[in-house]
């Protein structure tokens, strides 16, 4: 079966993938990611082995939902009744690619904080994005799944003192600052630092304000520079964010402004050649943020103004990779003599203090829960609350649902499931966190690991080329030499 390619409209028999816009052909899928490869400053060079990294690869036709279902079913036979999250590596894949098309100009820098499952990170890591990481612990995770240093930006302004030092003796330059009390901890800890200013920068419209908490005010900028300046330090960039969950595109478009500003303020005169511009990417919703972001990049910092673009997005790559999968293993039917219908009390084994904590620490509420069984519309559907599975009566997951009736036993899947439910889960009371198990399909494997080992033998190609040029050159000179 051949497939018509959306860029060149020919017909490719090779690839076959439906991925931005349509099927892409062979040709034009490795143009496209090896492109990508030199706007986001440097190659992949890094084949996924689903060994290594301990990911199933879906084959003959297996599907996520297969997946699942066989994941379920080996619980039942062992008594497991253990909650277990799917990582689903295709849509990350998808995702970046997106992220490309939209944002071409823009290398992103995955937030480590939003998920650190390793899978996620060295399918991140094979793509060729970078790290944002905000601690000691986060970059030493980078650096052992085989992330480059120079891959790293240690983006917290406010930095434990052993963690600066740590980073510098691990060779992690790129690093933020907000106040002259980080400048001398940096000057003290790491004083070959290669800082980023973040300023504050208007919010409002976000369901997380985390101006409220980070960044330099405008008008404070000139004092900081001064005072790194006086430190000896370099400063090579600004950053900011427009908040978790930003619903105002304006929002985008003034705070590239307010850098440009801080680039026009640099009275001290250093080589500022990097721009970060920060999170706040749906991971649900496509880009509504990117023509704002291109255009206001493209009046503030035009490709020849000679500066690096980057960002933090971390929902953005892995909010709809993931889904739960919990088990009601209770339940109670509460009857009022007021009351013509009853009320339905689910109790699973994960909640508010497992993988489903943020949802409720976000905007109070949970999405997108779904029943495992299939269920006839028709069916009584009865007012629900459902309580995760600790003695906490903080413990509560929705109580806005109405479900047909569920049984003990019974699945339920919650999709989205990928942004802050493993890195902010606790064992609380003893029960145990989610297993995590990722998966990616054979032809999306086969097309990143084709596409890395194409950026690879074509890099050794031309170091060889070059290897070829110098040694010819040194041979002719010695035998101009020897006949002279």
């Amino acid at each position: 079966m051949s497939y018509l390619c959306y860029r060149c409209f020919s017909f490719d028999q090779t690839l076959k993938l439906k991925l931005i816009g349509g099927c892409w052909c062979t040709v034009h899928f490795f143009y496209f990611l090896s492109a990508a490869a030199v706007t986001t400053n440097g190659s992949h060079g890094y084949v996924l082995s689903p060994e290594n990294c301990d990911i199933d690869v879906l084959d003959n036709g297996r599907t996520i939902n297969d997946f699942i279902d066989i994941k379920i079913k080996e619980t039942a036979l062992g008594e497991n009744e253990e909650p277990f999250l799917v990582a689903n590596l295709d849509s990350m894949f998808k995702r970046h690619l997106r992220w490309l098309n939209n944002l071409p100009r823009v290398k992103p820098f995955y937030a480590v904080k939003c998920n650190n499952t390793p899978a996620v990170m060295q399918m991140l890591r094979a793509l060729g994005t970078g790290f944002d990481c905000a601690s000691k612990g986060e970059i030493q995770l980078a650096l052992s799944l085989g992330v480059a240093p120079d891959k790293i930006i240690y983006a917290h302004t406010t930095k434990p003192r052993s963690h600066i030092k740590y980073a510098c003796s691990r060779g992690v330059n790129m690093m933020t600052f907000d106040s002259e009390d980080e400048l001398l901890k940096i000057s003290q800890g790491h004083p070959k630092a290669k800082l980023i200013l973040r300023i504050a920068v208007d919010d409002s419209k976000a369901l997380l304000r985390l101006s409220l908490k980070f960044g330099a005010q405008l008008e404070t900028v000139d004092k900081l520079l001064e005072c790194a300046g006086e430190l000896g330090l370099e400063v090579i960039g600004v950053s900011f964010h427009v908040g978790s969950g930003c619903t105002e595109c304006g929002a985008f478009k003034q705070a590239i402004a307010d850098a440009r500003q801080v680039f026009d303020i640099n009275l001290m005169g250093f080589q500022m050649r990097l721009l970060d511009i920060g999170g706040g990417f749906s991971g649900r919703e496509d880009f509504q943020f990117s023509e704002v972001i291109n255009s206001a990049l493209e009046k503030y910092f035009p490709a020849d103004f000679g500066v690096q673009v980057i960002a933090e997005p971390g929902r953005y790559y892995v909010e709809s990779a993931f889904t739960l999968a919990a088990n009601v293993m209770a339940r109670r039917v509460i009857t009022g003599e007021n009351s013509p219908d009853k009320v339905m009390m689910y109790y699973l084994n994960d909640g508010v203090y497992g993988s489903l904590s943020y949802g409720l620490v976000a905007d109070g509420r949970i999405t997108c829960v779904f029943l495992k069984q299939a269920v006839d519309n028709s069916e009584k559907r009865y007012p629900s609350v459902v309580w995760g599975p600790t003695c906490d009566c903080l413990d509560k997951v929705t109580d806005s649902y109405w479900f047909p009736e569920l049984r003990v036993g019974d699945w339920l899947l919650v999709d989205h499931m990928g942004a802050y439910s493993v890195s902010i889960a606790t064992d609380f009371n003893g029960f145990e966190r989610a297993n995590i198990y990722s998966v990616i399909s054979s032809e999306i494997l086969q097309a990143l690991n084709l596409s890395n080992t194409y950026d690879i033998i074509h890099e050794e190609s031309r170091t060889l080329s070059k290897l070829h040029k110098y040694t010819q050159h040194i041979t002719e000179g010695d035998v101009a030499v020897s006949l002279g």
